[in-house]
């Protein structure tokens, strides 16, 4: 059997990006090749640069490039919260909401046992050392409304019932601007169920 050619290995690499199947992969390494080889070049450098000076920050987990990342080394930053989100990704989406102010844990994925993905792959372990100077007093369970974001938030809640924290929960609901008419049935019920008064 003969070893993949340059081309072979290209497209077979950029078969690792989410959504990229064989035919987007070739049609991506095609282009690189044949319309951006600048880009492509500045691509591959800046991909082995991210590589080599990338970490995890030392108290959220989250990508950065120094020992903390600028979230947690910020004075303006309120630590006595502590958001705990899935991913850097919904880490940044809860910055753009300009509406909280605390600290952030990211676990960098979800409890997934069919996949073998259990408490310590998640640095729950992690989380709990943060967690005992005291400082936190409001765990913000930010994962997903998927199973696995339920099953971690749940995990989650129950990991830290002994503890004197106050554990909460983002809402789920009808979205802002949303009609009802137009509301999946689902979010709708749960609207419902997490009502509050006005």
């Amino acid at each position: 059997m003969k070893s993949p050619t340059a081309l072979e290995e290209l497209i077979e690499a950029l078969r690792c990006l989410p959504g990229v199947g064989p035919k987007s992969a070739q049609r991506i390494a095609y282009h690189l090749l044949q319309y951006d080889k600048a880009g492509a070049a500045r691509l591959a450098l800046s991909l082995n640069g991210a590589l080599q000076s990338i970490r995890r920050c030392a108290k959220c987990n989250s990508f950065t490039e120094l020992e903390l990342c600028a979230l947690c080394g910020s004075p303006r930053r309120d630590p006595s919260q502590l958001c705990v989100v899935e991913t850097p990704g919904d880490l940044l989406m809860m910055e753009q909401t300009l509406a909280y102010h605390g600290l952030y844990f990211v676990l960098m994925g979800r409890l997934s046992p069919l996949d073998g993905i259990g408490p310590r792959e998640i640095g729950l372990d992690v989380m709990q050392r943060r967690l005992a100077d005291g400082e936190v007093k409001e765990v913000i369970v930010a994962t997903n409304f998927t199973n696995e974001g339920e099953a971690t938030a749940h995990y989650i809640s129950e990991m830290l019932k002994d503890r004197d924290l106050r554990v909460t929960r983002i809402a789920r609901g009808v979205p802002v601007g949303g009609e009802l008419e137009y509301v999946d049935t689902g979010t709708l019920a749960q609207a419902f169920v997490e009502r509050r008064l006005l």
